[in-house]
């Protein structure tokens, strides 16, 4: 039974068709979209969200480098998530599948490009009409973000969890940014026009990391929680 359903069958005909017509139906809309993601993603465990661009081909380094990174995670206990999709998030859960690790899709509804790929584990398999609900699952069930090159939604993505640890509104978790070649323009710009207006502090500069391998990556989360003596948030 698929969302719709679910909401439907709490209704009579006469109401149904009401809400239909309304603006609140989008309110019961969301929150089945919340349901179903606290319900399916309290249950995976310790997972690593994994970003990049959707457009991104298999011939690509960054793909190969997303793929060992995947695979490297799980066999650190980890499970990967990604956003579903082709490119950077295919090879996210291709590494994770080879490495037997929990693979996890949190795919979004969209007009073109994006559709589930095949090495999501069918049971972790979550398609979501609402960006904004597919982000607050990405951050509440990430023990990490791993960033590789993307466009405008990977960096929406990657602001949104800068943001919310900024002003402490989520705990901290390592967020790695792979590739310096590809970020470096995007942090000299932070540091040379951000830092010198004196937007952000020099500290908020420490909530973001910068590595070029997949060893380095996964290092960099375990190195976090054996800093921080933190344990995964489940």
């Amino acid at each position: 039974m698929n969302n719709d359903e679910m909401i439907k069958n709490a209704f009579d005909d006469r109401d149904w068709n009401e809400i239909q017509t309304s603006d609140s139906w989008s309110i019961f809309k969301v929150m089945a979209e919340f349901v179903e993601g606290y319900s399916k993603l309290s249950r995976i465990g310790p997972c690593v969200s994994i970003f990049g661009s959707a457009r991104t081909k298999p011939d690509n380094k960054y793909f190969k480098i997303a793929e060992d990174i995947a695979f490297k995670l799980t066999k650190c206990g980890y499970g990967v998530i990604t956003g579903g999709g082709p490119g950077i998030m295919e090879a996210g859960n291709m590494g994770a599948k080879k490495g037997n690790g929990k693979s996890v899709g949190l795919n979004i509804d969209l007009p073109f490009e994006q559709s589930a790929n095949l090495f999501i584990d069918p049971d972790k398999l979550i398609s979501f009409e609402h960006f904004f609900v597919r982000k607050v699952m990405f951050v509440k069930y990430a023990q990490g973000f791993i960033v590789l090159p993307g466009g405008f939604g990977t960096l929406d993505e990657l602001f949104e969890a800068i943001t919310l640890i900024q002003t402490e509104k989520i705990g901290r978790f390592p967020i790695i940014l792979v590739g310096s070649e590809y970020w470096k323009g995007l942090i000299d710009w932070i540091k040379n026009v951000i830092l010198k207006e004196k937007n952000i502090k020099e500290k908020d500069l420490d909530l973001i990391q910068i590595v070029d391998t997949p060893d380095e990556a996964v290092d960099k989360i375990n190195e976090f929680y054996a800093q921080y003596l933190l344990s995964p948030n489940f």
